[in-house]
């Protein structure tokens, strides 16, 4: 009912955003699908069975098998195969397709709560919680499927023609019709973040402040001693100013005077 109204609301006024739709009708079409698929008897089909006619064949689910025939409409069902349901995958599929369908109407219910089609006025955090359960509710539907599928022909069997049922297709379309649903609503509430804080950081602008000034380089002695040294034309300049760096002149000898220098020569005259 609460679908139904939805939809008359959205079409009647059509404010409602086309993800919030995407959400609140894929999430209850997949819980129906779930939900034939949990409770009819036709996870897999057996033909070709030993002692049987050929046309005979036993359709197994996770709560139920039913035993029938091509040329006659009679299905009997609540077939005993103990084998059968105390398979580990058999057991773990129906806590989580009943998990899955719990989940998936809590899903609903909150996602409801925001869309709130009652009013003109929704919530796309309230909604998007709500598409979180739902795209849960899908992948605890889609494991225990796959699981079962991947295991098809492991399970012990009567016959040797084995067949995937009708229950798990609809197990496959019910659970990604809910994880899109849910997907879309995630997305919703993503978008509205993200818009959000673009909005904030229009009003408020984050403002940098750059420092045009450029401070003044420190000049130190020794670099004046260098820079004039390379333009200077007085090869000592060239070089470091210490004292170990230039040569010493050699050390003046003292004078003796030579006994020949006493005897006078005709130039002195």
């Amino acid at each position: 009912y609460s679908t139904a109204k939805c939809l008359a609301h959205i079409q009647s006024k059509m404010r409602t955003p086309a993800l919030m739709i995407i959400g609140i009708v894929f999430a209850p079409c997949g819980w129906i699908f779930d939900l034939t698929s949990t409770v009819a008897p036709d996870w897999r089909e057996i033909r070709s069975i030993p002692g049987q006619s050929s046309d005979t064949f036993i359709q197994q689910g996770i709560w139920d098998i039913c035993k029938g025939s091509d040329s006659s409409r009679n299905i009997q069902c609540n077939q005993p195969d103990t084998a059968y349901f105390q398979t580990q995958i058999v057991n773990i599929a129906k806590g989580m397709m009943i998990a899955s369908l719990l989940v998936t109407i809590l899903g609903i219910a909150v996602t409801a709560g925001g869309i709130r089609c009652w009013t003109d006025n929704y919530s796309w955090k309230i909604a998007g919680l709500g598409g979180i359960l739902i795209l849960i509710s899908g992948v605890l539907c889609l494991i225990p499927i796959a699981w079962y599928t991947y295991l098809l022909n492991s399970i012990t069997a009567s016959g040797t023609d084995i067949r995937v049922g009708y229950c798990i297709v609809l197990g496959y379309i019910g659970s990604i019709m809910e994880i899109l649903g849910g997907g879309a609503l995630i997305i919703g509430m993503y978008n509205l973040c993200c818009g959000k804080k673009r909005e904030e950081e229009k009003q408020y602008p984050v403002r940098t402040f750059r420092n045009t000034l450029t401070p003044r380089p420190t000049i130190r002695p020794f670099d004046v001693i260098s820079r004039v040294s390379d333009v200077s034309s007085v090869p000592y300049a060239r070089e470091s100013m210490d004292e170990g760096d230039f040569t010493r002149p050699p050390k003046s000898q003292s004078y003796k005077p030579n006994k020949m220098n006493n005897i006078p020569c005709d130039s002195d005259l």
